[in-house]
């Protein structure tokens, strides 16, 4: 009769345990990525990512990961043109031709449709939007692609020059000046906190620059809010930054638009909504270099 070989409980754990690098049967080395839902295994090296979720898009590009799918909002971004050239438009019901893409990644949000069918597919990681601030997410984003130093130094760079920037708009237009950021889509007008893009973890958030009080009262809680054109100008402080798609401009031919004191006096800086939306690496640094040309003129 043959012996069963017997395995004390505490050495297979230790097996199972003392590594978080692993070797699958493809030969391609995984590592643990301990995400919102729990560990998953993931590509060390990821290669070939499908990215659903706009919001973190970015950041995948910023570290220079290849993405062979991404949904509609980033394939629409020019800021993002040149990182996904040999990129295919998906969505999360592009079940067939995410899987002919084969990707080795996919990173989606929990509320993404067949996350079941797409975990079949490659390892699907989830992030919900806001569980962590804006610069956290792209280190998480770091850790997920095996790129946390890469991640954790480029935060440390933008913050250091972010910051260097609100000095100095500070010292020359004063300490107390406000900014405000709105958006008009789809017949409607949004002001906006500091942790909803736009811009405006830069204004707010690094630069210490101040949103009017009304903005305080009904966005910097929420992050967004919607108002009417006939009090729009409550709420505009002595500069203006106005996120625009080039087809929603209506309030512009107002009066009340036109007399507002940031208007008159040329305080008024226009941006591609598109190019502005989010608050990546890629988007960070372009918001920046043309918020120091609108304060600095540098």
């Amino acid at each position: 009769m043959k012996k069963i070989l017997f395995i004390p409980m505490f050495i297979l754990v230790l097996i199972l345990t003392s590594c978080t690098t692993m070797k699958t049967t493809t030969n391609t080395e995984m590592i643990n990525y301990e995400s919102e839902t729990g560990p998953i295994l993931v590509p060390a090296n990821p290669k070939r990512v499908v990215v659903l979720s706009a919001f973190n898009a970015g950041s995948v590009m910023a570290l220079g990961v290849n993405i062979v799918g991404a949904d509609m909002w980033s394939m629409a971004n020019a800021r993002y043109e040149p990182y996904l050239k040999n990129a295919v438009e998906v969505s999360e019901n592009d079940l067939e031709t995410i899987l002919e893409l084969e990707p080795d990644l996919i990173i989606a949000q929990p509320t993404t449709q067949n996350l079941n069918r797409l975990k079949e597919i490659a390892p699907t990681v989830t992030f919900t939007y806001g569980r962590f601030d804006y610069l956290t997410t792209h280190i998480e984003i770091g850790k997920l692609l095996n790129k946390e130093a890469e991640a954790r130094a480029w935060v440390e760079d933008f913050r250091t020059r972010a910051q260097e920037a609100g000095v100095k708009i500070k010292e020359k237009l004063g300490e107390d000046i406000t900014v405000t950021v709105i958006e008009s889509f789809s017949k409607q007008l949004y002001v906006f906190g500091d942790n909803w893009g736009r811009g405006t973890e830069i204004l707010y958030q690094e630069m210490k620059l101040s949103m009017p009080e009304k903005v305080k009262e009904v966005a910097l809680s929420s992050g967004y809010y919607a108002l009417s054109v006939e009090v729009l100008s409550e709420y505009i402080g002595d500069y203006l930054i106005i996120s625009n798609d080039g087809d929603d401009s209506y309030f512009k031919e107002t009066t009340i638009y036109q007399n507002i004191p940031a208007v008159l006096n040329n305080r008024v800086l226009e941006v591609d909504a598109s190019e502005f939306y989010f608050n990546d690496p890629i988007t960070l640094d372009y918001q920046l270099e043309l918020f120091i040309k609108f304060f600095l003129g540098e």
